[in-house]
């Protein structure tokens, strides 16, 4: 009780705040008597009247009610259900601000976090059209008004608003969605519902080669029934001609998690194909594949403009994935060795140097940490250390073996810049100069930041 006396808010009450700064989620803050309130679709410098709807000790949400003065960053919504569900939190603000929001981001946890402020962050690399470049959906299907019906779960909860355009997708898969959900309507397939674990279809997943244009159909389901599948196939491929598979993936958990373990390959090939570089790639349905084609692009060749590479040097690709920044570097490398844990994504990867005739590349199973302090152990030596891990970033016997190992280069790859922090002050400390870093916006109208950041041996 004695907390709450200390607040200086209540909630439901309304206030009129001014913005003062953006969270590193794009939120804005605004302070009343040092009371920090965190308020959606807001930018620093704007007047507004809010209601607070939620309070802690530390801090408080807000919503705005009333916007009283509008920022010159400022842009109209294409539409409030897309903040309401999460996917664009900052289709408020011009994408000029959003490049340069991404960069402060860096910018910040370098100084906060790595203690490194004086390295070098470049302007975040931008798209000429930010919308629409998502090759990837994973579209939640629940009943609603008694109709099987598509859209994207309301943020933090499981209510699904329905939604035909998404705006941030390839129109051809926001089609594709609704081709496929029209289809299964046809045929009275079952939408899952969540509450007792019933009904079978839970997501429609599509995937799209953006210079191929081939399409993979993903039928995420909570059992392996799927009836009439010989119906149901049919007029998928007959209203996609796009279409080179179609997979059922069997999820029967009650969980958050997406996807199940289970694959069955329902009709075509078991991959789509896509050009990355000039490399064509195999993708399974559940390899990861970067979502923004053309950014990844621009991602992959700051990362070999970094590397330099002669033709002489003994490359280590970590997290390596299908094989895509792998095969990028092979072109350029005497050796490259890919590490990746997901047995199917090796697959992938070696398959897919077979296709591009690279012969100068190894690809191993296993966890990127065990394999590197095996191959340190064992004397191995390497020129250039690429990683690209996921957003928890590298594991400290990771870090230990890249010292031991003492590779020329390193090149982080990152997707979270907390953790890039985080680690570039461990390398640091082990003898690796940060040089520089280059934001890339893969993820236009969010405040997700791609990176690729040069350590050279000091």
């Amino acid at each position: 009780m004695k907390a709450n006396k200390e607040i200086p808010v209540k909630k439901n009450e309304k206030y009129t705040v001014k913005v003062e700064d953006l969270t590193h989620e794009g939120m804005g803050v605004a302070k009343i008597e040092g009371y920090p309130l965190f308020i959606e679709n807001a930018l620093p410098g704007e007047e507004m009247e809010v209601k607070i709807h939620k309070t802690g000790k530390s801090f408080g949400f807000a919503k705005a009610m009333k916007r009283l003065t509008s920022s010159q960053n400022r842009v109209e919504l294409q539409d409030e259900n897309y903040t309401r569900v999460g996917i664009t939190p900052l289709q408020h603000m011009s994408y000029p601000a959003q490049l340069d929001f991404k960069r402060q981001q860096v910018r910040n946890v370098m100084q906060r976090i790595a203690k490194l402020p004086e390295v070098p962050v470049f302007e975040t690399i931008g798209m000429a059209e930010p919308w629409g470049y998502r090759n990837k959906a994973q579209i939640p299907v629940r009943k609603i008004d008694d109709k099987l019906t598509t859209g994207f779960f309301r943020k933090n909860s499981h209510d699904v608003i329905p939604m035909e355009n998404f705006k941030i997708q390839d129109p051809k898969i926001d089609k594709a969605i609704l081709v496929v959900r029209d289809i299964m309507r046809e045929f009275n397939v079952k939408p899952y519902n969540e509450g007792p674990n019933t009904g079978n279809l839970r997501h429609i997943i599509v995937r799209r080669g953006y210079y191929t244009g081939e399409m993979m159909i993903i039928l995420v389901t909570r059992t392996p029934k799927l009836f009439p599948t010989s119906k149901i196939l049919p007029a998928i491929t007959e209203a996609l001609p796009e279409v080179v598979s179609i997979v059922q993936n069997v999820n029967p958990t009650r969980t958050n998690t997406i996807m199940g373990d289970e694959n069955i390959i329902l009709w075509g090939r078991d991959n789509y194909r896509d050009s990355l570089l000039g490399n064509t790639f195999e993708i399974s349905a559940r390899s990861f594949y970067q979502v923004n084609p053309t950014q990844t692009e621009k991602l992959y060749q700051t990362v070999l403009d970094y590397a330099e590479l002669t033709g002489e040097e003994t490359v280590i690709d970590a997290y390596c994935g299908i094989g895509t920044i792998s095969l990028s570097l092979a072109k350029a490398a005497k050796q490259v060795y890919g590490i990746e844990m997901i047995e199917a994504a090796v697959e992938n990867a070696k398959n897919n140097a077979e296709i591009n005739e690279i012969d100068n590349v190894t690809f191993e199973t296993g966890l990127a940490e065990e394999v590197m302090l095996q191959w340190s152990d064992e004397d191995m030596k390497a020129d250039l250390v690429v990683v690209d891990p996921p957003r928890k970033g590298l594991e400290p016997s990771f870090i230990e073996a890249v010292v031991k190992m003492q590779p020329t280069k390193m090149i982080y790859v990152s997707c979270n810049p907390a953790t890039l922090a985080r680690d570039l002050a461990l390398l640091n400390e082990g003898g690796y100069s940060v040089e520089k870093i280059q934001p890339v916006d893969l993820f236009p109208q969010t405040h997700h930041v791609e990176s690729v950041t040069l350590l050279v041996k000091k």
